[in-house]
């Protein structure tokens, strides 16, 4: 139960990400995720299941909120930063150390991996691409006529 207080306390934090617009999202997401993965993992098997549950919760979580063009790089994102925050958290406040480990570092992770994808802009590179997909015709304004 305590545990999930400190989730309800760590998603209170961070909801004012949420008007970040895209990257807000994921970073709620792969936080949040990260968090309950992070709480049912240590359930399990403790740390390296904390560990190992709050990289999977990332992950999803970076999933679930990103835009389809740049779900890969959130889930990837998301998952390692909540894994590693995790990990750290633990060697230096045990349990609830862990606990915000994952959250930060699935929200910093999920973020960042999102804005690198394209984030809020769009994905840069459909943009690019787009961009040269159209062939530029020559208009030719002073055509002259030959009257017969």
């Amino acid at each position: 139960m305590r545990k999930l207080c400190s989730a309800l306390i760590f998603s209170a934090l961070v909801c004012p990400l949420a008007v970040a617009g895209d990257t807000g999202k994921v970073a709620i997401g792969s936080g949040l995720g990260g968090v309950l993965g992070n709480v049912i993992g240590q359930q399990v098997g403790g740390s390296t299941g904390a560990a190992i549950g709050a990289g999977l919760g990332g992950a999803a979580g970076g999933v679930v909120t990103a835009r389809d063009g740049n779900k890969t790089e959130a889930a990837l994102g998301g998952g390692l930063g909540a894994a590693g925050g995790s990990v750290l958290g633990n060697t230096v406040g045990g349990s609830t150390g862990s606990l915000i480990g994952a959250g930060l570092g699935g929200a910093a992770g999920g973020a960042l991996a999102n804005e690198y994808a394209g984030g809020s802009n769009g994905d840069r590179r459909h943009d690019r691409g787009h961009y040269h997909d159209h062939k530029h015709k020559k208009h030719k304004k002073h055509r002259k006529h030959r009257h017969h």
